[in-house]
């Protein structure tokens, strides 16, 4: 390349002749007149050599034709591949997709106030519940489409109540909703393709409306699946949790500076971009949306009621009666007719027993109240109509006076 520039400059710039350049530069002169007679630079050309795979290639495309996702590794023990894998790989990423087809992506432009996504985040680092008991939990994470803004936080459970807990937590800390929220067929939001009655409860108190992705298609809320990713790789790493709480409190501080950093798609911080993002949104009601666990249940005589697997116990004075049950992440309350009658913090354990000892000392007093009103009635007398004492007699001594014997002596044939 050197030679070819300092033979164009010497013999058209300074008008060296074809037999000096050759003498200064030590080459020949038909090299001199080469260069001088082309105007690009030279390129060296190699020629191509054949690959190990050309021999097969007619096989392969025979297999691709009738299975074109055939894997490589039976592709390779159908034609009797005597080599490594790669270069089959290499030959195959070349010519599956004349029989598979393309699927190109779309770029998608997301207007201010059009759509959040919504997904479950698991985390493998477990999470300390209570004494001796670490859960791995999920978490809802939230992403907009134009700022890119993302939000979350740990909840319970993946049932329905707890989603949309986490879902009202998230929406009312931003103030606004999106028109649309996007989520997968999660099967407490919609497992079977429709949105479920919760769900449908909850988008329509907020006038905006939850849609369904297509099934098997992770693309279609790809920036919360990114963000998913992005927690695991950058938020989790070298971290550890007393609680949930903790887990919650390390998580916003970590989203505060997550949310100010430039994302290249967008050519901008997703904390500046909220406000513009904001005024294209819906506000919320004057009424917050139904949320949390709800049910409606006959206290039975062991008053405790059991939300998720936790058991919670319950002013027995109203044993026998309807109760209505509600638990938020944070908190468990029993109504029975409008009145409270238990109030705990909500446990995110699995099988525990959580008891408020002045229920324990009602259930105490009330057994032993129960226990001397038997013993009076015990003791008491009837008295007739007209005042006087009627002796209460054993059952046996009417078995007696009438001559009936319930239990005979057996009697065997002579």
């Amino acid at each position: 390349m050197e030679d070819w520039a300092e033979i164009r400059r010497l013999h058209r710039a300074e008008g060296v002749p074809i037999k000096e350049i050759a003498r200064r530069l030590g080459v020949a002169r038909n090299t001199v007149r080469a260069a001088l007679s082309s105007d690009r630079p030279p390129k060296y050309d190699r020629a191509p050599r054949g690959q190990v795979a050309d021999a097969f290639e007619q096989q392969i495309r025979a297999l691709l034709h009738e299975w074109p996702r055939m894997p490589a590794p039976v592709i390779a023990e159908r034609i009797g591949w005597p080599y490594s894998l790669p270069p089959l790989r290499k030959r195959l990423a070349l010519i599956r997709p004349q029989y598979v087809g393309v699927d190109p992506v779309d770029r998608i432009v997301y207007e201010p106030g059009e759509i959040a996504q919504c997904d479950l985040w698991f985390p493998e680092t477990r999470v300390r519940v209570a004494a001796g008991q670490e859960r791995v939990l999920p978490v809802l994470v939230m992403t907009f489409g134009f700022s890119r803004f993302m939000t979350a936080t740990m909840i319970p459970t993946r049932q329905a109540g707890d989603i949309l807990s986490g879902m009202w937590s998230l929406i009312s800390g931003i103030g606004k909703v999106t028109r649309t929220l996007v989520w997968d067929r999660e099967s407490a939001i919609g497992g079977t393709g429709r949105v479920t009655a919760p769900a449908a409860a909850f988008a329509g108190t907020l006038a905006t409306k939850i849609k369904l992705a297509p099934p098997r298609d992770p693309e279609y809320k790809g920036l919360v699946e990114r963000n998913n990713q992005f927690l695991e790789t950058s938020f989790l790493p070298g971290r550890q949790f007393a609680s949930p709480a903790d887990f919650n409190d390390q998580l916003g501080h970590w989203l505060t500076r997550a949310n100010s950093r430039t994302v290249r798609s967008i050519q901008g911080r997703p904390v500046d971009l909220l406000a513009t993002d904001r005024l294209s949104m819906l506000p919320l009601p004057p009424v917050a949306p139904p949320i949390g666990l709800n049910f409606r249940i006959r206290l039975s005589r062991d008053y405790y009621v059991r939300v998720d697997t936790v058991d919670y116990s319950v002013d027995p004075q109203v044993i026998g009666r309807f109760v209505d049950v509600t638990a938020s992440p944070l908190e468990v309350l029993v109504l029975c007719e409008g009145q409270v009658v238990a109030r705990h913090t909500r446990s995110w354990a699995k099988q525990m027993v959580v008891t408020d000892s002045l229920h324990v000392a009602t259930a105490a007093r009330l057994r032993q109240a129960l226990a001397l009103d038997r013993e009076r009635r015990a003791a008491a007398t009837r008295q007739h109509a007209d005042g006087h004492t009627v002796a209460l007699r054993a059952l046996p001594d009417y078995d007696a006076l009438f001559g009936v014997d319930f239990n005979p002596p057996s009697t065997k044939a002579k």
